[in-house]
């Protein structure tokens, strides 16, 4: 199959060519990380291109600009349309990620950000395969710990927020790991870098919840419904540190890790130092879903085609 040209991108309201996508080197979010984003990802099935939860994405994409007042100026509708349309406009026919962000604007050094802010929106999107080797990964925990809301929301997915996570992803690989862990202040499993984390302990999932400043994931919320359909029950809750190394499975989630297993934290192997059965029927019938094989969950999929 020829990989498509990603030629053109959404740019406040219009399809342009993305190199005709400009702003200007005063903008607020290059000097201080004003920016909100997500990601999605479409999946091509031979047939149809399928985008896996459009709807959810952009509901916690337009709640994490409210928490800095920084305003996304199109209707849900509007977002949702450029994302199928510029899927249509590049001629995507294999899976692909999907990036919608919005940003504060020329506003020079003020840092007093409100709804009346100039702001930019924009979609851009690029052929995309497997982040991570899913038949396992290793990982490290890093000494750095993961924002908290004392400071630094970690709930809203702000652009700023993944300076910390560049910090905790350049330390594990400088010690040879494939990925982080990240601890929360209290020194109990936050997430890795950009990944929820679920650790499983006789066939019960665990995963830390939003107090941990564990981010509110879709993929995550994604598993844990389809755990509770396959008869398996997953707890929220703190996760110390050393649980991690009792566990029989662990496994990230995330629009660009999918599913992806870890065999080993922090050079020690999880269970027998393979992918998990359990972790492998939920990396099944997750990838039944997003190529559109699994109708229980078709509310999940929105064709482009």
């Amino acid at each position: 199959m020829k990989t498509f040209a990603h030629k053109f991108v959404w740019f406040d309201g219009k399809f342009v060519k993305d190199d005709e996508a400009k702003v200007s080197i005063m903008t607020h979010a290059i000097h201080y990380g004003t920016s909100v984003f997500e990601g999605l990802r479409g999946y091509w099935n031979s047939k149809n291109l399928n985008i896996f939860r459009l709807q959810d994405h952009i509901k916690r994409f337009r709640n994490s600009g409210r928490v800095y007042s920084i305003s996304l100026r199109f209707t849900d509708k509007q977002i949702a349309d450029a994302i199928t349309e510029l899927c249509k406009k590049n001629n995507v026919r294999e899976s692909c990620y999907i990036r919608p962000f919005y940003f504060v604007g020329r506003y020079g050094i003020n840092l007093h950000v409100t709804e009346s802010s100039p702001t930019h929106a924009a979609v851009v999107m690029f052929p995309f395969g497997d982040l991570f080797n899913k038949n396992g990964i290793s990982a490290g925990i890093s000494s750095w710990r993961r924002i908290h809301d004392i400071s630094t929301p970690p709930l809203a997915k702000m652009g700023g927020n993944y300076l910390n996570s560049i910090l905790a992803t350049q330390e594990c690989k400088r010690n040879g790991y494939d990925e982080a862990i990240l601890l929360d202040h209290l020194g109990n499993i936050s997430e890795a870098p950009g990944e929820n984390i679920f650790i499983i302990r006789d066939k019960k999932l665990l995963t830390p919840s939003s107090s941990s400043s564990a981010l509110e994931g879709i993929t995550k919320d994604s598993v844990i419904k389809i755990a509770k359909n396959l008869g398996y029950e997953t707890v929220e809750r703190d996760i110390p540190r050393t649980e991690i190394y009792f566990a029989d499975e662990v496994f990230l989630t995330g629009t660009a890790a999918e599913i992806t297993p870890i065999v080993s934290v922090d050079g020690k192997g999880v269970g027998d130092g393979k992918v998990g059965k359990i972790t492998q029927k939920l990396q099944r019938t997750y990838s039944e879903i997003t190529m559109g094989r699994n109708k229980r969950y078709s509310r999940w999929i929105t064709p482009v085609y």
